[in-house]
């Protein structure tokens, strides 16, 4: 078969592949002539410049130097990276604070946190103060650049001599690096960190601003930082007060200061601080004559033996404090003056009736430790006693333990089920009858139930079956959705920690603190809002300007509706009244709450309140042991009422939202009816009874009650002993 010949198409395709086949050869047969004529060129010029002897010999030194260089630049840029992260845009701040707290009249009652005060002026010191400083730690200080060779030299030769370490070899400025950005660390890594840092702090601040920061920040033995702060701590005097011998003896410190402290090294300290006042005269700062009579006459330090502080409470405030510097909400002040609303007087007392208690009663009860908070209805804490012995324990059970509730937590239930359901009121009728859910039948205290019982008669003699029944009716027949909703409410009203969901929660099988307890009885207290616990009224910093003040002029969170608010105080004071909480009643004044026990008496709680202050108490062991049939309405009342008693007098006396006061219910009983007690009246009507012939009913009916059957002492335990299906407090 013939072929058919190429197409026109077909040779210009192969005449273009050949041209551009054609070009590469050139281009790379051209390049590599290029490249060979470069390179002999090079090699002839580099010929020519060849040196020989002499010559050669300094080339080749300036190249190897010029080489190790770079390479030694490289390294120490790597090197800086690290130390200069440290420095921050908040670098001159403190990561520690320094706390002053006052009480409410504005006496100082204790510190926490480092003791520092950098409020003082460089020229506020004496002269010889800051020489010793300087003579001792750093003689060339306003002649370098942050590091001293020659200083380090002398340093170096004086210790081979000594046979140990005689003078250290760090300037002030390295020092004070590693007192602002490093730690103690002993390492290579850190000295060199220390190096840069000084440098950077030389090109930053002025050599006066350096050493002013070195008086301030230097760690000095005994929890004081800087001479201010350390002065305050051995003498109990200002540092513009100091003498030559007690300037000797704290600048003695900075090298050593736990092993030169006064307080635990006085001869040790002593004889350091001679060697400070030979320091000075050998630097040329002052003569012989006249250090003599500093060496004469050494300094000696204050007696440090334990103060009685309100140690627990202290604590407590100072981790409010440290929350509060979280938040930003005190700026970058790290030295702080803190007004707290602490009654010093009722903290004294709340303490001594808490021993008093144990010690009279603890060992018939078998109870070892308590835990009580007084606080003002908005939150304010007047109070607070974490335990028997802070020297012996000084873990906090008043704002850290969580221990259960018992029935102290059925006013939660109370307070949801008047919000939740329509038409509830106190005098509504409830039945107290058998309930299960699943396996668990809880029952009463005296094992046996009441039938039709009004909602405040149930609340007063701490029925245990009627809150399970509250929590089905508010979720509707679903249990757990009601105790979702007790759960909120509880939570809104200042439990701050979560609440397990069981069974048995409605009647306090939950875990709680006894600061918690009181800030949401609080919300009863005052008309249905939030008070959060706190303890900073007012914050200063170290010049004396107010950085932070707790807010009173806002809004607070409303969490209960006013009827419900009144509803409750009513109940709550027929705990007192009527129930099982007679022991807490005080004379005069009318007051709310509610006790609370836990299965085989393990807890022991009554919280309370008035018009005027709130108060939760709690009794019972480390390690939940049982105790002896204590339950709340014995001696947490008991120390309830002392506590509270002490704590109304001289105080203006307010009244409980929807109660008149003690007095005008006198006056009501001889049968005169205020205008504010016609208003609470209608409050409580329900069909044709008003809250007074419900009152007097209800009286004649518990009458009836106590006739039939004695009454218990604590209706809010469930029996540990009853039959195998219940489980109290699973």
């Amino acid at each position: 078969m013939r072929s058919l010949p190429p197409t026109p198409i077909l040779t210009r395709i192969k005449r273009a592949a050949l041209a551009f086949d054609a070009w590469l050869n050139t281009f790379f047969f051209q390049s590599f002539q290029g490249i060979k004529s470069g390179w002999d060129a090079y090699s002839k010029k580099s010929k020519s410049l060849r040196f020989h002897g002499a010559p050669r010999i300094a080339f080749d030194l300036a190249s190897e130097t010029m080489t190790l260089g770079l390479v030694g630049g490289v390294a120490m840029l790597a090197l800086a990276l690290p130390a200069f992260r440290e420095t921050d845009n908040d670098w001159l701040r403190t990561q520690d604070l320094a706390v002053t707290f006052l009480d409410r009249h504005g006496q100082e009652i204790g510190r926490r946190g480092i003791r520092l005060d950098d409020s003082y002026k460089l020229e506020d010191f004496p002269d010889y103060l800051i020489k010793a400083a300087i003579a001792t730690e750093d003689r060339r200080f306003y002649d370098h650049w942050g590091i001293d060779p020659i200083g380090t030299t002398r340093a170096l030769v004086v210790n081979a001599r000594g046979g140990g370490v005689v003078q250290g070899g760090s300037s002030i400025t390295q020092q004070l690096a590693k007192n602002l950005f490093l730690t103690n660390e002993r390492s290579l890594e850190r000295k060199i960190k220390e190096a840069f840092l000084a440098v950077w702090l030389e090109f930053h601040l002025t050599k006066d601003e350096i050493l002013k920061l070195y008086l301030d920040r230097a760690y000095m033995g005994g929890g004081a930082h800087g001479v201010v702060a350390a002065a305050d701590y051995y003498f109990g005097k200002s540092a513009k007060d100091v003498t030559l011998a007690e300037a000797a003896m704290l600048a003695g410190l900075f090298k050593a200061p736990t092993k030169f402290a006064p307080h635990i090294n006085l001869p040790a300290a002593r004889a350091r601080a001679n060697d400070v006042l030979h320091n000075m005269v050998d630097a040329g700062f002052l003569t012989e004559g006249q250090i003599q009579t500093a060496r004469r006459n050494p300094a000696t330090p204050v007696n440090r033996s334990r103060e009685t502080t309100p140690d627990y409470y202290l604590d407590w405030a100072f981790e409010q404090v440290k929350q509060l510097a979280a938040d930003k909400k005190l700026g970058n002040d790290r030295v702080l003056i803190v007004k707290t609303p602490l009654d010093a007087a009722l903290q004294r007392h709340t303490e001594r009736t808490l021993e008093d208690m144990l010690r009279q009663h603890g060992r018939e009860y078998r109870a070892g430790q308590g835990a009580i908070v007084v606080m003002d209805v908005d939150g304010a804490v007047r109070a607070i006693v974490g335990g028997r012995d802070y020297g012996q324990s000084q873990f906090n059970r008043a704002t850290d333990a969580l221990r259960q509730p018992g029935s102290s937590f059925k006013p939660f239930v109370y307070a949801t089920a008047l919000t939740t359901i329509p038409k509830l009121r106190p005098n509504s009728i409830v039945v107290d009858r058998p309930i299960c859910l699943g396996n668990w039948c809880p029952q009463n205290y005296g094992r046996s139930f009441s039938g039709s019982v009004p909602l405040v008669s149930a609340l007063a003699r701490s029925i245990n079956s009627i809150p399970i029944h509250l929590s089905v009716e508010m979720g509707k027949g679903n249990a757990k959705a009601g105790r979702a909703l007790i759960i909120a409410m509880a939570k809104k009203m200042g439990l701050t920690h979560p609440l397990t969901d069981s069974s048995s929660l409605p009647i306090g099988a939950a875990e709680v603190t006894p600061i918690d307890m009181a800030a949401s009885y609080a919300v009863f207290a005052n008309g249905g809002k939030r008070a959060a616990p706190y303890a900073a009224w007012e914050v200063r910093n170290s010049s004396g300007d107010v950085i932070y003040r707790h807010e009173r002029d806002g809004v607070p969170e409303q969490v209960l509706q006013p009827r419900v608010v009144q509803d409750m105080n009513f109940m709550l004071n027929k705990v007192i009244e009527e129930g099982t909480g007679g022991r807490a009643r005080l004379d005069g004044i009318r007051a709310s709450g509610k006790t609370g026990t836990t299965n085989e008496y393990r807890d022991a709680w009554f919280v309370g309140y008035t018009g005027n202050l709130v108060a939760s108490v709690w009794f019972g062991n480390d390690n939940h042991s049982p105790m002896n049939n204590m339950t709340g309405g014995t001696l947490p009342a008991m120390t309830w009422h002392e506590v509270m008693g002490v704590a109304h007098q001289n105080l203006e006396l307010r009244p409980i939202p929807g109660l008149e006061p003690e007095n005008s219910a006198r006056v009501a009983s001889a049968g005169e009816t205020t205008p504010d007690q016609q208003a609470q009246s209608q409050a409580y009507l329900a069909g044709i009874l008003s809250r007074r012939a419900f009152d007097v009913l209800g009286d004649i009916g518990t009458l009836f009650k106590s006739a039939e059957r004695p009454t218990s002492s604590e209706g809010s335990r469930t029996s540990a002993a009853s039959s195998p299906r219940q489980v109290a407090m699973p």
